[in-house]
């Protein structure tokens, strides 16, 4: 099986992971983006597949530069600043393309389904992205909310990369290290890791 691209940061799609497929020009030449830049895609103008759109429509959506800010969040860069997305993985350290993996990876496993679940009895939670020292990287994602926290162990490149390792009731439990809330939990897109606009001075 030919292996998937994101049509934004050119990332090979990792097994299990599911693309969305979206038309950069509106009509039917639709195209693969990874979970982490479906937020891109809309505000570069891209449609998504399925999505009701006339002509009219077609013709005047407005399409924004790409840029780091509208994948990852945070602030807007003035235009003449944004940068597309291809140069920015590779001005990502080594530490935030693995968060970004495992990300990836999380919001591609049935993990995403039960922290949906426990979010619309909680509501939004705190989120931390860990990548654990050593040869086989493997990577701490903790999810909170005020009375309950899990937490996930991502092994890439394992046939089984996501799974449940702990969990308990009081977010004062975990070490330090797993709360420092370095990403954000979106109901219906998963974990996205907050890295910063990586643009050269």
């Amino acid at each position: 099986m030919e292996a998937k691209q994101c049509a934004i940061c050119e990332r090979t799609l990792l097994v299990g992971e599911l693309p969305l497929r979206f038309a950069p020009d509106g009509m039917d030449d639709y195209v693969d983006v990874c979970v982490l830049c479906q937020e891109a895609a809309l505000d570069h103008g891209w449609v998504r597949e399925g999505s009701p759109i006339g002509p009219a429509v077609r013709h005047t959506r407005r399409r924004r530069p790409l840029s780091l800010a509208s994948i990852f969040g945070g602030q807007r860069r003035p235009a003449a600043d944004q940068i597309v997305a291809e140069p920015i993985l590779r001005r990502l350290s080594a530490g935030e393309q693995t968060q970004l993996e495992a990300a990836a990876l999380f919001n591609a496993s049935d993990a995403v389904r039960t922290v949906d679940g426990i979010s619309r009895s909680l509501g939004e939670p705190q989120a931390s992205i860990v990548v654990l020292p050593g040869q086989n990287a493997e990577v701490v994602i903790t999810i909170a909310w005020e009375i309950s926290w899990y937490q996930y162990r991502v092994s890439l490149g394992s046939p089984q990369p996501v799974r449940l390792a702990e969990r308990g009731l009081e977010p004062g439990e975990l070490d330090t290290k797993f709360a420092d809330w370095n990403a954000r939990y979106e109901s219906g897109a998963g974990i996205l890791p907050d890295i910063e606009n990586p643009l050269p001075a």
